[in-house]
């Protein structure tokens, strides 16, 4: 049983930084990319981010690029995103994910390409 728990939501204000964690347990996490993915109310979700699995190979969605940074610690079993400079429309439920198949080449930006998911940790941003 893959369980996925994300950490370090909260409300920040305009410019401010906050960084999610994801720590997996249950199986090789090492062997399989990660993702970020978020939900802001009555909208669809979204890509947000993803890492291969040997953490060489990051994917960005554009409206995020050189403000988050995904990076991962398979030592600890671990994915971050470190969020800087925080716009209130980055206000969302942020949820990880881990990809079906191991050892991809090209994470995934797809959310039909990730089979287990983390329960959601909240990002407030306030103008």
């Amino acid at each position: 049983q893959v369980q996925l728990v994300e950490s370090g939501g909260g409300s920040v204000e305009a410019g401010g930084s906050l960084r999610l964690s994801c720590a997996a347990s249950g199986r090789t996490f090492s062997n399989y990319a990660m993702g970020w993915f978020r939900q802001a109310p009555g909208k669809e979700r979204e890509f947000v981010a993803a890492i291969r699995w040997s953490g060489l190979y990051t994917v960005y969605v554009d409206s995020v690029k050189d403000r988050f940074t995904i990076s991962r610690d398979n030592a600890k079993n671990t994915v971050y995103l470190q969020m800087n400079n925080l716009k209130p429309e980055d206000t969302a439920v942020y949820s990880c994910a881990a990809e079906k198949y191991p050892l991809t080449a090209v994470p995934s930006r797809r959310a039909d390409a990730y089979k287990h998911w983390g329960q959601g940790t909240q990002v407030t941003v306030s103008s």
